[in-house]
């Protein structure tokens, strides 16, 4: 009996289907975590706009630490797969990125900690409304103590990638999205005999949703047959100067990188507070929107620094170049997509956040509603920029990266923001434009130099 013979396996499919592989639960876990911050801007946003307005300062304001310290501790990332790369079972060396990893979380949280201490006098200095700064605050200095758990988290789920086992980071990001909405409902508005804490509340809630997180991959990175053999944190405490040193070179680069990205767009937060307090609230609403399309982009990041890295260590120029294109073409194709549903049906998506039937809230709609259509625009080259990076991450290749970044966002994306809002009377519809010039200019910066690679000696085999 004969029969159809399958189709072969070419290293194209290969690499298509491990990429898959490795990144939806990478991407479904960053799902979990925004919808961890887009529930608490939900259940804010059903108190009030001003409460809404207060919580996307406090979010935004303690987001620009947490990305900080999460580009950081990223580096272990490319670490551990280049070192898998070349050997496949390699303990000693990913136990030590581990562990040195999860140092220098602790040495980059102490000061975050005294910094959003202080965040009133931040907002202040910044202009914002003495009431919303003071109700921000209190939200922060519950939020705050969440970051080095979410970092030890990262960290974790950094080591379950390298070795190609992602889908648990997704169990422990899907339990604290709901573990999250339970609490953060009950401590805003009383539930469940708790009492009602309204920001403090929600601070509070996504703080005990971080320790959860880090408390349930410590569970599984410890008990489970494939990971116990590392001992991750088996005397932990022990110095270990050259690998620690290795983490801050390779990392905060991409820290940098990082926050120069987040804190344009909590640049833009701010500056929207200076146009009008619906033009906060409304920037808040299109910003979590354009948030949860990103976080598939910034999965294939994720997945595609693992499998360049990966790649990287086994000295293969065509796996490197395979595994890149591969992500890019997965992030971009999937970022038209979402420009497409982002013009097609935005009255949609913002009144998920927004009751629409309210007179009250036309004008916040109407301007998430504009705002959305310039977030479009910038979908691809933000996707495009997203993945660029990871792939040159899997190189390591991060210092060049963050000097484009401080150009296209600060230089470019900044100076065009300011100039169509203020002088040009644009609004907040000049500060998106802004935005979204700065997303392109670093797009092209990171593909060209990915492009020449190896003419820049950044792929060094024999």
């Amino acid at each position: 009996m004969t029969g159809r013979q399958p189709p072969p396996v070419t290293p194209l499919r290969a690499e298509i289907r491990a990429t898959w592989l490795l990144a939806y639960p990478l991407i479904l876990t960053n799902i979990a975590q925004a919808l961890i911050h887009a529930t608490d801007i939900v259940l804010l946003g059903w108190v009030g706009p001003r409460t809404l307005a207060a919580g996307a300062l406090g979010v935004n304001l303690v987001n620009a630490c947490l990305i900080f310290g999460l580009g950081l501790v990223t580096a272990s990332a490319p670490m551990m797969a280049r070192e898998l790369g070349r050997h496949r079972h390699s303990v000693r060396d990913v136990r030590r990125t581990v562990r040195q990893a999860m140092w220098a979380a602790v040495a980059v949280a102490i000061p975050f900690w005294l910094l959003l201490w202080h965040a009133e006098e931040i907002l202040l200095a910044f202009g914002q409304e003495p009431a919303l700064a003071a109700d921000a605050a209190s939200f922060v200095r519950a939020m705050q103590w969440g970051l080095l758990p979410y970092f030890f988290y990262i960290i974790l789920r950094s080591f379950v990638s390298a070795l190609e086992q992602p889908i648990w980071s997704l169990v422990i990001g899907g339990g604290a999205v709901l573990f999250n909405a339970v609490v953060n409902y009950s401590l805003i508005f009383g539930a469940f005999g708790l009492p009602a804490l309204g920001l403090l509340g929600a601070g509070i809630g996504s703080a005990l949703s971080n320790l959860l997180m880090f408390v349930g991959m410590g569970i599984v990175v410890t008990h489970h047959r494939r990971f116990r053999r590392y001992r991750l944190f088996g005397r932990w405490w022990r110095a270990d100067w050259s690998r620690f040193a290795a983490i801050w070179k390779l990392g905060l680069p991409i820290a940098v990188t990082l926050a120069l990205e987040v804190t344009i767009f909590n640049a833009a937060v701010f500056l929207m507070g200076l146009i009008s307090t619906d033009a906060l609230a409304a920037h808040a609403i299109a910003i979590q929107i354009a948030a949860l399309s990103f976080m598939v982009p910034l999965g294939l990041s994720q997945a595609v620094m693992v499998r360049v890295g990966l790649a990287f260590g086994r000295g293969d120029r065509a796996g490197i170049a395979r595994a890149g294109w591969t992500s890019f073409a997965l992030g971009t194709g999937f970022m038209t997509l979402m420009a497409l549903l982002l013009v097609t049906v935005p009255h949609t998506l913002v009144s998920a956040f927004l009751d629409g039937t309210d007179p009250a809230n036309a004008p916040v709609i109407r301007l998430a509603v504009s705002f959305l259509a310039v977030a479009a625009l910038f979908q691809i080259v933000d996707g495009a920029q997203a993945v660029g990076a990871g792939m040159l991450r899997g190189l390591h290749d991060t210092k060049v990266p963050m000097i484009y970044a401080a150009i296209g966002y600060w230089v470019i994306g900044l100076g065009v923001g300011v100039t169509l809002a203020f002088p040009l009377g644009w609004g907040g519809i000049g500060i998106w434009l802004g935005l979204a010039s700065g997303l392109a200019v670093v797009a092209v910066l990171m593909v060209a130099r990915w492009i020449r690679r190896e003419k820049l000696g950044l792929v060094s085999i024999p």
